[in-house]
């Protein structure tokens, strides 16, 4: 069964900066596309930022700029830096991993950023 575990959120003062991580229980280079989306309560979920298995990465037009999306394979992690955050950064951030006949999601982490 492969498990997609985020960490890294937390609360933060806009304008900082956090890093968030999310570990997979098997090889990344396994999966298609490796992402992150956002979803506040009653909304979709949204498209962060995203990296396929060749290394072309994708922002949402909001986040450009200021977050970047990056892997480390030995530690099959893949990472989200966020920079210059403001209060709508605000949500619960999910990795998800697309194999080629399956999408998996990790449970979430809270993003809060203060004005």
């Amino acid at each position: 069964q492969v498990q997609l575990v985020e960490s890294g959120g937390g609360l933060v003062q806009a304008g900082g900066s956090l890093r968030l991580s999310c570990a997979a229980s098997t090889s990344i280079f396994s999966f298609n596309v490796m992402g992150w989306y956002r979803q506040a309560p009653g909304k979709q979920r949204d498209l962060v930022a995203r990296i396929t298995r060749a290394g072309s990465t994708l922002y949402a037009d909001s986040v450009k700029g200021r977050f970047t999306i990056s892997r480390d394979f030995a530690k099959n992690t893949v990472y989200l830096q966020m920079n210059s955050l403001k209060p709508e950064d605000t949500d619960v951030y999910y990795c998800e991993g697309t194999l080629t006949t399956h999408d998996y999601w990790g449970q979430g982490t809270q993003v809060t950023v203060s004005s």
